[in-house]
């Protein structure tokens, strides 16, 4: 194939991927079949099956049982906005992760203690096996699911203490800064990297995604005179969020 040429299946995809941006192809609208895209773009049946394929695999179209190939309904993607973290009475866990602090949010959750698995441990600079505090989050706005988080926290720095649960005791669900300063552990710096991933089964699941879809993991790790005491993985769907950044300038 001379170079710049794309492969037929690309080159119908491409073409039916414009029609849906540009409406001609609107939400909930039934995508042509194969033999009508064999028939209308010259290309074996092959070729159809791959370009719906890709088209699926991007998610712009969805399948549903016993009917056919319908295009999705693209969701309006919303601001997750990192804007660093404080101290004040405000910071729980679905505050720190919220895009718009003007919305309503809940969260279920659930702790239990566990061995540090390897990556764990070493992003928390302790030994594998070591025992933490692993807490998972499911977050709603508006009762609808949006963001997972799971938190691992070293035993060593929390055990027995009044803070040892995240979501119980008298500072439950008021964030790693406050909870942290409570037992006289001062976080000073907080560390953030980004990736992108497909989702695991259960996280599309749990975030009412279509299988294959790309999620973003913010992966944050807390820290008190530089030993890590609170690493989570936020998971959020890469279709329906924007990371945006506002950090001062000093």
């Amino acid at each position: 194939m001379p170079f710049g040429e794309q492969p037929a299946y690309l080159r119908v995809a491409g073409d039916l991927r414009q029609k849906i941006v540009d409406g001609s192809l609107p939400p909930h609208t039934r995508l042509p079949s194969q033999a009508r895209i064999r028939q209308e773009y010259g290309v074996s049946d092959t070729v159809a099956l791959e370009a719906r394929k890709v088209l699926m695999a991007e998610g712009l179209v969805e399948g549903r049982s016993g009917s056919g190939t319908y295009v999705r309904e693209q969701p309006v993607p919303r601001r997750l906005a990192r804007t660093g973290y404080r101290s004040a009475g405000e910071s729980t866990p679905f505050r720190q992760e919220q895009a718009d602090p003007g919305v309503k949010g809940t969260w279920e959750s659930g702790s239990e203690q566990e061995a540090a698995a390897p990556a764990i441990a070493e992003r928390l600079r302790i030994e594998p096996g070591d025992r933490v505090m692993r807490t998972r989050y499911l977050f709603r706005s508006e009762g609808e699911a949006v963001m997972l988080s799971t938190s691992w926290e070293p035993l060593a720095v929390t055990g027995r203490t009044p803070v040892m649960l995240p979501e119980e005791g008298p500072l439950a669900g008021r964030g790693v800064v406050e909870r942290m300063a409570a037992i006289d552990v001062i976080v000073d710096n907080v560390v953030e990297e980004i990736s992108g991933r497909p989702g695991l089964a259960e996280e599309v699941l749990a975030l009412g995604g279509v299988p294959g879809h790309t999620v973003l993991v913010i992966s944050r790790t807390f820290f008190a005179s530089g030993r890590p005491v609170e690493t989570a993985d936020v998971v959020v769907p890469a279709d329906r969020f924007r990371v945006a950044y506002h950090l001062p300038v000093k």
